[in-house]
Order: structure tokens, then sequence, then C-alpha cells
């Protein structure tokens, strides 16, 4: 009896709801994030995470003011742990389609290109995944007053967001990359630094809400570059921009995800990639609540997976 005493107190006693937390966080790599996600503060989640650390007697992530990273302790927990969370998900998901299965109209505020890169591709899939949902989708490019006007949640580019809003992330960082049809490339030269850039015609794009319009940002010799250039051409969405570069008018900066069909087929073709830093990624944002709506939850769970994967 002693033994099996001695061997029950020597086997750490970690709780599920912690093992949850800290997948969330290795998923995220970002305590905020994770926090919004579970619908708890980000100083309870790093509690949570302190107590399976003191439990497991290891430190699974390495922490700074401005990143978080796993240790290799927690690189193999997370490794060792995905695949029985994610079955148990899986099992509780089943559950509740047949106790409860999402339903009811959801409707979702975005720009058009968060649309064509990240909802258009998979709606078929959606659709037919949840029978239930009727899906309405407002295309605009201004942040808008999702409360005001109705809306279940927005999505935009970055995690700005008005007061009380939960922001997550929906897929990978983006990247902008300069793009040109190869007519003209061939006939006016293609920009080799940045600065290139300043003597070309560029298709600009304007901000809908504000009387600037979107920076050409880069990156050169580990240094942000930020040009003003110039173009006789200039739309306030990124369809058209993309659409006019397409015919040869200029050269455009545009997300290299909403330009994948045309660099595939070769009507466009890009230039400075290695000028290009990653910048940041669509978020969804809706008002914090204590319980979000299934529908809600069915979207957001869907197009994640669709668009965004768990690294390694």
């Amino acid at each position: 009896m002693r033994a099996a005493n001695t061997e029950r107190v020597g086997t750490p006693q970690v709780h599920l709801p912690g093992l949850l937390a800290f997948a969330c966080v290795a998923r995220e790599l970002n305590f905020a994030r994770a926090a919004a996600e579970l619908l708890v503060t980000p100083t309870a989640i790093s509690k949570t995470i302190k107590q399976l650390e003191a439990q497991l007697g290891v430190r699974l992530f390495n922490r700074t003011t401005r990143s978080v990273s796993l240790t290799e302790a927690g690189a193999q927990l997370i490794e060792s742990i995905q695949p029985a969370l994610t079955q148990i998900q899986h099992s509780v998901q089943q559950l509740g389609e047949v106790t409860a299965r999402p339903h009811g109209t959801l409707r979702i505020n975005t720009s058009f290109v968060a649309y064509a890169s990240l909802i258009e591709p998979h709606l078929p899939a959606f659709l037919a995944r949840h029978p239930l949902i009727t899906l309405e989708i407002g295309v605009d490019n201004t942040l808008s007053d999702i409360v005001g006007k109705g809306f279940d949640a927005g999505i935009r580019l970055g995690h700005a967001l008005h007061r009380d809003m939960v922001a997550l992330p929906l897929g990978p960082v983006q990247r902008r990359l300069v793009v040109a049809a190869p007519a003209y490339f061939a006939e006016h030269g293609t920009p080799q630094t940045p600065e290139d850039l300043l003597r070309c015609d560029c298709i600009r794009q304007r901000l809908t809400s504000r009387n600037r319009y979107f920076e050409w940002s880069f990156q050169k010799r580990g240094k942000p570059l930020t040009l003003e250039v110039s173009g006789r051409l200039v739309f306030d969405e990124m369809r058209s921009v993309l659409h006019a570069a397409v015919q040869g008018c200029g050269i455009a900066f545009v997300f290299r995800q909403f330009a994948a069909r045309e660099l595939s087929e070769g009507s466009l073709v890009s230039a400075l990639e290695k000028f290009c830093p990653p910048s940041e990624a669509f978020h969804i944002y809706f008002p914090h609540r204590a319980q979000m709506p299934g529908k809600l939850r069915a979207f957001i769970d869907f197009i994640r997976a669709a668009n965004w994967k768990l690294p390694g």
C-alpha cells in the first residue's frame, strides 16, 4: 500500500483544462490571443500555464516582452498530446452536433480581399458541412460598426479594433508583393531595388475611410523602408488594382494570396520579393460575450482550419 501511495504522489496531477490552455497558447504563441479564444483574461491563462509548469516541473514556454516560443519540453508535450486532444475535440463536436447542430442566420462583414482569399474558396465545403446555417456576407472596405449594423462578426487585416471586441487570426500572416504584367516589365524594365519604384508608374490604393494611401513598405538591410510612390491610377480597393496590373497599366502592390491565381497562370509576375516582409494576418472580430453563438463558433473553427494549421 505504501509503494502504491508513493507512486501516486510522484505522478504529476495534471488536469485537462490546463492541457487545453497549453495547446491553445502553443498554437497561437501569444497569451493574449489564446486568452481571447478561450474567453478568459490573459492573466488567467498565464496563471494556468504557470500552474501546469509547476505540476510538471518543467518550463513549457520561453517568454520575452516581444515573443513566446516553445521550449524543447513544450514542443515534446504538444507533439504527444495533440492527437489525443484532437480526438477529444472531435468526439465532443460529434456529440454537440447530435444535441444541437449550429443553425440560424450568420451575418459576416468583410473586405473583398479577405472574402476572396479566406472565405470564397471554402464556401461550398462550409455550406455542405453546416446545412442549417444561412450565411449572409456584407462586403465593404471600411472598419464597420458590426454591432450597430447587425453583423455577428467582421473580418479585417490586423487586430487594432474597436473597444470591447475580441479578435482572432483567421489565417497565416499576409505578405504583399510587387507585381506587374510580364509585358509591362519587358517594356519598362524590372525594378531591382525598392527605390526603383519611385521612377515607375505605380497603381495606388487609397484607404476608403481615411484620406491617405496604402503604404508601400519594404525591408532593406534589416531596416524598414516606406516609399511614397506615384502613378496615374488610384483605386479604393485591391480587386481593381489587381485587374489593372493584369491589363498592363502599371506596377501594383498586392497580397500574395489574393493574387495567387494570376501569379500561377503567369498573367502577373512578381519582383523585389526579398525586400517584401510579412505584415499582419486577417482577424475576425466580434463583441466580447460569455457564450459565443454556435453558428459563429462553427464558422470560425471551419475557416481557421481551412486556412491555417499549427506548424509541424
